[in-house]
């Protein structure tokens, strides 16, 4: 495994954890996304400085584009409203979808890949083919061209 790709494995493991763990306690009182990020255990223990920071950049990132995420889960995930989506899903893709928007450095093969690996890790027997299965929808309509210019996401 090259460096790079540890890093941003574990980068995706920090952030998966602060967004998981927001879901349980939704902000309040002046808590922005970079405070919680700053002071959620997961960060705190991390003593890799970049993975620190990549899980950084997808965590606000995420957050930032919830609302567009969310309207992109919820029209790729056919039969499940949003409210009906186990928590450890719904950080996974809304992560993922991110990468597949946001991120055109990194392939839409390994954005997926990295959703899986999420949800072997953190889901339960059916996480892996759920996930992979919106992942892969949205994946291929982006090289369709159905998304657009990702610029504007």
């Amino acid at each position: 495994m090259s460096q790079n790709k540890g890093v941003r494995r574990k980068g995706r493991i920090v952030a998966f954890q602060v967004l998981y763990g927001i879901s349980f306690v939704p902000p309040e009182g002046g808590w922005t996304p970079e405070r919680i990020y700053n002071l959620s255990p997961a960060v705190l223990q991390e003593t890799n400085e970049d993975v620190v920071t990549f899980a950084r950049q997808i965590f606000l990132g995420t957050c930032k584009d919830l609302g567009k995420l969310d309207e992109t889960i919820s029209k790729y995930s056919k039969h499940w409203k949003l409210e009906r989506i186990a928590k450890v899903e719904l950080a996974i893709l809304r992560l993922s979808v991110f990468e597949l928007l946001s991120m055109p450095d990194i392939p839409l093969k390994v954005a997926i890949n990295e959703g899986i690996e999420l949800a072997k890790k953190f889901g339960d027997g059916n996480s892996r083919n759920f996930i992979n299965g919106i992942l892969d929808a949205i994946a291929r309509d982006i090289d369709n061209g159905k998304f657009g210019d990702l610029k504007n996401f």
